[in-house]
């Protein structure tokens, strides 16, 4: 493992993953436009981003499966075509059906980019490095997304919807031609890939990664913590602070850059967090939790528009939700050997996204039937019918809390009879604060004691 060519590889996998975080997040900034253009209701556009996510959760397991199989370079290649694809088709579509094909095509590419880009990181840095790398993957991509609310935000808003859409496919051509020229698999000397893997060792490897418990507790736990701040994000953040809470354009850009300024601070802390702590992952994937559940409850309790520094709140808590699923695919790593990475990657990855998918189709839905029983009074993305509709996140963030302990008893008695043993949270605090007393204590009285 050479040092500077680990870090020069990895460096092109997070730019295509940049790329990729950016076509994924582009439409979340144009969703009035896109009402406009399309003449779409407020369930045709969460269709749209919907349906996108469902081919990207739908294509999880089998990239996985393919990237272990035929490596990193190809698959991350091979999305960045499929993406710029879906943002030239999008970029002339004039129709729902043509809109959605785009982001079809936009969903395929990006479900190949990220987990090729993850198995990269235990092959070309040494296991020690690995939870901080992974970390920093998560948050040196969400530059894609600062990327797509300013930069392309403004294109959008002063050129018009094909010239920056075209952007965007330019910025796959890119990821390709760099990706080709400069990545590689792995580390001269490594072991060869099994290529010749049949359909049969390929569905043992699959269902021996689904029956680890770890890999089942990295699932809940992405599941759990990212699919609000990708429902923000992706589709109905902008508007909800646009129209129902009556911001301005500026004042909305400058908050998901705060999002995105989150996600990149906490990332190194959540790695670090990971390395000392690894008893720990499931304490602080439940608290991550409890805060987007009180987050939430605080903004749409109000009877009136929140305040801002309560929005901002709002958004620095979602967009700890980001680096802190990673901790999911740290669940994946350490309990699944090597050769099977990639597979249980891709099963903890659908996790977030099939929730976020929900989500986001279930809140346009809600949206458009209280408009059409007149609830909302003619104003589709108002405060009140946005109130109720948003508050179905919290039966999602119960159902992954009660999975999350479900799955993590399973996973201590796994560890329990391997002579691993997690002692009680409280008493482990307990245990280190009196380490700490005994440690002041220790200094104190070597200060105090005479010297010769």
């Amino acid at each position: 493992m050479n040092a500077p060519r680990a870090w020069l590889i990895w460096t092109i996998g997070v730019f295509a993953y940049l790329v990729a975080v950016t076509q994924r997040t582009s439409f979340g900034v144009a969703g009035l436009e896109a009402t406009e253009r399309f003449h779409a209701s407020a369930a045709a556009i969460s269709f749209f981003t919907v349906l996108q996510l469902l081919v990207y959760a739908g294509l999880q397991i089998p990239v996985g499966v393919l990237v272990d199989r035929f490596g990193s370079r190809a698959m991350v290649a091979g999305g960045a075509v499929l993406m710029g694809l879906g943002q030239l088709q999008l970029a002339h579509a004039d129709s729902i059906p043509g809109g959605v094909m785009g982001r079809v095509l936009v969903g395929a590419g990006d479900a190949m980019t990220f987990i090729s880009v993850i198995r990269l990181i235990p092959l070309w840095f040494a296991p020690s490095k690995v939870p901080i790398v992974t970390q920093l993957t998560g948050m040196s991509g969400q530059l894609g997304q600062l990327f797509s609310v300013v930069p392309f935000a403004l294109m959008l808003h002063t050129v018009g919807w094909t010239p920056a859409f075209l952007g965007l496919a330019a910025m796959s051509v890119v990821a390709v031609v760099l990706v080709l020229a400069i990545m590689r698999d792995a580390p001269p000397g490594h072991p060869p890939r099994e290529t010749g893997q049949g359909l049969r060792a390929t569905g043992i490897s699959l269902s021996r990664a689904w029956k680890q418990p770890g890999t089942r507790l990295g699932l809940w736990s992405h599941f759990t913590i990212q699919f609000s701040g990708n429902m923000f994000a992706m589709t109905w953040g902008y508007p909800f602070l646009i129209s129902a809470q009556g911001l301005d354009a500026a004042t909305v850009s400058g908050l998901m850059a705060l999002f995105v300024a989150t996600a990149i601070v906490a990332g190194p802390g959540f790695g670090r967090f990971v390395s000392k702590h690894p008893m720990r992952r499931s304490a602080m994937v439940l608290l991550i939790t409890l805060a987007t559940a009180l987050a939430w409850a605080a903004v749409l309790v109000l009877p009136d528009r929140a305040p801002l520094w309560l929005l901002a709140l709002l958004v620095v808590v979602l967009a700890v939700g980001g680096p802190g699923s990673m901790i999911g695919f740290d669940f994946a790593r350490t309990f699944n050997p090597s050769h099977r990475i990639g597979t249980a990657t891709g099963i903890v990855n659908v996790g977030g996204f099939i929730a976020a998918l929900v989500a986001i189709y279930l809140i346009g839905l809600i949206l458009d039937v209280l408009n059409a029983t007149g609830f909302s009074g003619g104003e589709l993305y108002g405060l009140a019918p946005f109130r109720i509709a948003l508050s179905v996140q919290f039966l999602l963030l119960g159902l992954g809390t009660v999975l999350i302990l479900v799955t993590r008893r399973k996973v201590r008695r796994q560890m329990a009879a391997q002579g691993v043993h997690v002692p009680p949270l409280l008493a482990t605090l307990l245990e280190q604060r009196r380490s700490r007393i005994e440690r002041r204590r220790t200094r104190s009285d070597k200060q105090d004691s005479p010297t010769a």
